[in-house]
């Protein structure tokens, strides 16, 4: 069987499409769409959907939540905390494959940093 390989994109709605595009690549280095897109090193990528009723994402209205792998959780957690983002961070959320961090981009978009254990 065939089986697709990999996340290609991930497209959605923004009030401000530009200033959004800028604030990830600035907070969290995803390059703009451009000449050259944004290229993820290898590594697990979860694929969940979720009950409808789900807290998990935070705020009912919002449909989905982009988890981004990072190498060191803390220093992460530290830049944005610098720069004025706000990042939650839960002993609860921390299990056997990694710890995490939530956080909001400017629109209120649900953003998930998961550390995996190695």
């Amino acid at each position: 069987m065939e089986k697709v390989n990999g996340i290609g994109g991930m497209f959605f709605r923004a009030r401000d499409p530009d200033a959004l595009a800028a604030w990830y690549e600035q907070h969290l280095g995803v390059d703009r769409v451009g000449n050259v897109p944004w290229k993820q090193r290898e590594g697990y990528t979860v694929f969940a959907p979720f009950a409808q009723d789900t807290d998990y994402f935070g705020a009912s209205d919002r449909q989905w939540m982009i988890n981004f792998r990072v190498d060191d959780l803390d220093a992460m957690i530290a830049q944005l905390r610098t720069a004025g983002i706000e990042v939650e961070t839960r002993p609860e959320w921390d299990s056997e494959i990694g710890r995490f961090a939530r956080l909001r981009d400017p629109e209120g978009n649900p953003i998930e940093l998961w550390q995996p254990n190695h």
